[in-house]
């Protein structure tokens, strides 16, 4: 007799240990679809809110079991797949 362990409500945090900023990613996205889209700050961001956000990606690395790729081959990915494009 063969039994799965399933764990229920566990916490895995997607994302990269290379630092970027909405803004750097704005740019990108810009540059890498040749949009002709301008970037608009709003207000400030509400007392208490975090301005740095890097999360624990140990988690996600274990599961992939492989090296994660960089975003710009991932947003090149996305866009080289019309499935992901509204």
């Amino acid at each position: 007799m063969r039994f799965t362990i399933m764990q229920v409500n566990n916490v895995v945090n997607i994302g990269s240990d290379n630092e970027i900023t909405i803004r750097e990613l704005a740019e990108k996205i810009i540059a890498l679809t040749g949009s002709k889209s301008k970037i608009v700050f709003g207000p400030s961001l509400s007392e208490g809110d975090m301005t740095r956000r890097m999360p624990d990606t140990h988690k996600m690395s274990k599961l992939l079991n492989r090296k994660a790729i960089t975003l710009e081959e991932g947003l090149k990915k996305l866009l080289n797949d019309t499935r992901f494009i509204l």
